[in-house]
């Protein structure tokens, strides 16, 4: 079975690393909510700095009118051997050992202003204390800011507020212990402690009451109503302190000393003698200890139980906001190609159709690309007045003897001119489609979000990857337009001569000088022309898409990085370095969470390095 020592010692090593780390409690659910603590709360002037020098047998508190802590105190008492030298030691200054109990108030004096300054502000920050003596038990106590009811000059207005919320936020969690102090000599009814505890902890449960300054009562009265449960009944049983008198701190008189005038100050009084067992500071350290122990024992699971989740989430979190990246240029350029991989496969789902996007260069081609051809102006180009013009123009001062073939060859060339825009435009749009993908995968690269450096680079070099693929898909498509003007299909024209003499047999047609611009003959020209353009523009409907996807989609998959790779692989250390340069509050987030996990897995090894046999 784990002793009280190893329990309450692997809670009070649990909450300095707590603090090393960041994570002060009183802030929301955190480790430091989830460990069983003892919160001192009481208001200014209530004896609660007297109670705890005399549960530690030291003055080592400071002094003073109004608000004297202004930070919480966690103070860890660790029981030492008979014989053993007493000392103070702080967390913020681990390898200093505090032998001489006034340098103690001091330092925490000096702590406190270096958080706050020099002033009356409060700092929710806590001063982590550890006492190593013969003289106490193992317990800790978390002493907080004396609750007040105004400001006094030098304090901000909102401080009874803030007081009152920093207070609140360790009390309020289910796993805070409440050591309410309340002044004998005040009517419990008023006690800030008392009101406070009744608020936050109604049944009692987690409250124990100690009610101070017992000898201060006026003649003739006396607790043992509220000692005994009868004003105000708690689950656990009241406690009476008698603290040290003013003249006997004046005096420096020793806690040691002030411990055994306690005791005999019950032993003999008439009122409390039949309480004296269950009186004093003693008992009071005693009774804390061995129920801090018991509620360590009973949360110990469910503390284990959340390390476990929130290390389970911290890493999941790690990894998707991306883990340190190594600092020698081979990790590095490995980092960098595994980036650009992950970016280049979320580019092809796109472009594959695993997340969309693909589809809309399809409609380039089956929607886009028919469209603007039936919009071109062959009506207007193949028109009677304008193949007459075309056809005169050719013939110039010899008039064309069988057919017009150089009026024909201006037509079709004419005609054919007509593709070049809808090519263009598919490569363009295409273009723009293709653009649009890069943005989106790289967006939705979440790798890419910690570098926004690299994220530019990737984004550039896709851009100029994709322009140089249009470049090459416009010459290509331009080229097909190109090869069907600069070789015509001569047996399209064969056939259609073919029937149109099938057409005139039987009929005694004029010569060719003589009707060469009569207007049956101007429009089969261009009737001619016509459906060789219809049979040209069934081919380049079927061929544009083919040079587009060859050029720039196939393209885009194989190669969209290859020039960025073959660049980067040239590159020195510092550049590679700027290149994964990251976000600030990425980089901040990260290791907050790097320290959370650093936290719970110091704390797991803590809780496995208690014996629970």
């Amino acid at each position: 079975m784990a002793t009280m020592e190893s329990l309450i010692g692997l809670v009070n090593r649990i909450q300095r690393a707590c603090t090393v780390l960041g994570d002060h409690g009183g802030e929301g659910m955190s480790l430091w909510e989830a460990l069983p603590s003892v919160a001192v709360v009481g208001g200014q002037s209530s004896g609660k700095s007297s109670v705890l020098e005399s549960v530690v047998g030291r003055d080592f508190l400071p002094r003073g009118s109004g608000i004297v802590t202004r930070r919480p105190l966690v103070l860890q008492l660790h029981k030492t051997e008979e014989g053993q030298a007493e000392y103070g030691e702080f967390l913020h200054a681990p390898k200093k050992k505090f032998a001489d109990f006034a340098s103690v108030r001091k330092e925490i004096q000096d702590e406190t202003d270096r958080m706050t300054g020099k002033t009356k502000h409060i700092s929710n920050i806590p001063i982590h204390l550890s006492i190593y003596s013969p003289n106490v038990v193992d317990l800790t106590l978390i002493d907080l800011p004396g609750m007040t009811k105004v400001a006094v000059e030098g304090q901000p207005d909102s401080i009874v507020e803030d007081i009152d919320h920093m207070v609140r936020s360790y009390v309020e969690k289910p796993n805070c212990i409440i050591l309410a102090i309340s002044p004998a000599n005040q009517d419990i009814a008023t006690s800030d402690a008392i009101k406070l505890a009744r608020e936050v902890d109604p049944s009692g449960e987690r409250t124990f009451g100690v009610l101070t300054k017992l000898d201060l009562m006026d003649k003739g009265t006396n607790a043992l109503d509220v000692l005994e449960g009868r004003s105000y009944k708690l689950q656990h049983p009241w406690v009476g302190i008698v603290n040290r008198s003013q003249a006997d701190i004046n005096k420096n008189v020793d806690m040691i000393a002030a411990r055994q005038k306690e005791r005999e100050y019950f032993e003999s009084s008439p009122e409390y003698g039949h309480l004296a067992h269950k009186m004093g500071s003693e008992y009071l350290a005693k009774l804390l200890s061995q129920h801090l122990e018991a509620v360590i024992r009973q949360r110990i699971p469910s503390i284990i139980a959340l390390i476990n989740k929130t290390i389970d989430e911290l890493d999941a979190e790690l990894d998707r906001i991306g883990r340190p990246i190594a600092v020698d240029s081979g990790a590095q350029l490995y980092t960098i190609l595994e980036l650009c991989r992950a970016f280049d496969r979320v580019f092809k789902e796109h472009l594959d159709g695993g997340r969309g996007g693909g589809d809309k260069i399809y409609g380039v081609f089956d929607h886009q690309l028919p469209a603007a051809l039936k919009k071109l102006p062959f009506d207007r180009h193949l028109s009677l007045q304008n193949v007459r013009k075309v056809v005169a123009e050719a013939d110039g001062y010899q008039p064309h003897l069988v057919a017009p073939e150089q009026g024909y060859r201006r037509l079709i060339d004419g005609s054919l001119s007509f593709f070049k825009g809808p090519a263009e435009a598919s490569v363009n749009a295409v273009h723009f489609v293709l653009k649009e993908l890069v943005r989106k995968s790289i967006a939705e690269t979440q790798e890419l979000k910690r570098f926004p450096s690299l994220t530019a680079e990737i984004a550039a070099a896709a851009t100029e990857a994709l322009e140089r693929f249009r470049e090459e898909s416009r010459r290509t498509v331009l080229r097909l337009v190109e090869m069907e003007s600069s070789y015509l299909t001569v047996d399209f024209f064969r056939k259609q001569q073919l029937e149109t003499e099938k057409q005139e047999k039987g009929h005694n047609p004029s010569g060719p000088n003589m009707d060469r611009y009569s207007e049956m003959h101007l429009r089969r020209i261009g009737s001619n022309v016509s459906g060789y353009i219809s049979m040209i523009c069934e081919t380049l409907r079927n061929t544009i898409p083919k040079a587009v996807v060859y050029c720039q989609v196939r393209e885009a998959k194989r190669s969209l990085l290859n020039h960025f790779y073959a660049q980067i692989g040239r590159r020195e250390k510092a550049q590679l370095g700027t290149m994964l340069d990251e976000d600030p509050a990425l980089m901040e987030k990260r290791q907050a969470t790097a320290k959370r996990l650093e936290l719970y897995k110091s704390a797991r090894d803590e809780i496995d390095s208690v014996s629970w046999k």
